[in-house]
């Protein structure tokens, strides 16, 4: 009488358990996305990228991958966020700096001058034979996965308060921020001084003329404010502005094959809606820049190949100084249709 009582209760506390199981199985996976900049999409295209990466995600997987956004690098600097996402399921946005000191041979892809207009740009990071070895390289030195080129505001330019500059030769005797080394190298080539200055500081290094000048796309002059200290902006199309996405490669090889499908066509589609709405915003934000006052200056087609003859091979000197081989640099030149500068 007693056990046939208790059968019942049995039965159902194993069946609560098995539906308690079951449901862990399906619980959604809540992964944290870090970036850098403001949650504003209108003024940081990286929150943008984000912020659809995150609703396309979740629709995708149907709820089962959640993303939470942490913009301002709130879970650290550059090489701490990578750090992270190595080492714990996550996914990071790194530039440059987060980036180079794992796979140096990033640089190759900021030469300078190198692409003619965004789909050339787009071409070379799609379907390059290059930048599939950048991929398999982080791969194989982190196992951490390169999921996303994301263009961060449209192509690098020329800012500086003293005078309109057009040509190499308008850069002499000037200083500049930089933002990294390579950038300094090519300031020089042009017989300017350069100075690694963080981006936190730019604004005041401008303002109290510790640094005449900067490079960044229209939307970084927006967002820093450097209208308010920058006289003159040469829209010289100095390099392709982007950020790189992330993901720990442990989580992403633990993906069922239909998360990991959905994830990669959330990346695809993350990554054409930034190049479209950035792209149709950069003449607007050029526009808003010169009614701050700015005065914006065109290079005729002479004068940025003054420019590209320069400015290029004083940068691949530079790579090479680096330790980076000649194949990555012949590489990627060949994928912009530029293996002419290899005779340099």
């Amino acid at each position: 009488m007693r056990t046939s009582m208790l059968r019942p209760v049995l039965l159902t506390a194993i069946a609560s358990g098995l539906l308690a199981t079951a449901s862990l199985a399906n619980a959604a996976t809540t992964l944290n996305l870090s970036y850098n900049g403001p949650p504003d999409a209108d003024k940081n295209a990286v929150h943008l990228f984000a912020s659809n990466l995150k609703r396309l995600v979740e629709e995708k997987t149907d709820g089962d991958i959640q993303l939470k956004l942490y913009p301002n690098s709130m879970l650290g600097e550059e090489q701490e966020r990578m750090e992270q996402v190595i080492n714990t399921p996550s996914l990071n946005i790194a530039s440059f700096a987060g980036l180079s000191p794992i796979v140096p041979e990033i640089y190759v892809s900021a030469i300078p001058f190198l692409f003619d207009d965004y789909s050339a740009a787009h071409q070379f990071f799609d379907e390059g034979d290059y930048w599939n070895k950048v991929e398999d390289t982080l791969k194989e030195r982190t196992n951490a996965e390169l999921l996303g080129v994301v263009e961060e505001g449209g192509f690098i330019d020329f800012t500086n308060s003293q005078r309109p500059i057009s040509s190499p030769e308008d850069f002499k005797g000037l200083r500049f921020r930089a933002m990294d080394p390579s950038q300094v190298a090519l300031y020089e080539a042009f017989g300017a001084s350069g100075t690694p200055i963080p981006w936190t500081d730019t604004y005041m290094a401008l303002k109290t003329n510790v640094a005449d000048g900067q490079m960044n796309p229209p939307m970084y002059i927006i967002m820093g404010s450097l209208y308010e200290v920058q006289k003159y902006l040469t829209l010289a199309n100095v390099q392709y502005s982007d950020q790189f996405l992330i993901a720990n490669g442990d989580w992403y090889e633990g993906l069922s094959e239909d998360n990991r499908q959905a994830v990669e066509a959330a990346v695809k589609e993350a990554v054409e809606i930034n190049r479209r709405e950035v792209e149709k915003k950069v003449d607007e934000r050029i526009q808003f820049l010169a009614d701050q006052g700015m005065k914006v200056i065109e290079p005729s087609s002479e004068e940025m190949a003054a420019f590209r003859e320069q400015g290029q091979p004083a940068y691949i000197d530079w790579l090479r100084e680096q330790g980076i081989d000649d194949e990555w640099i012949k590489m990627a030149l060949e994928d912009a249709g530029q293996s002419d500068l290899l005779s340099n």
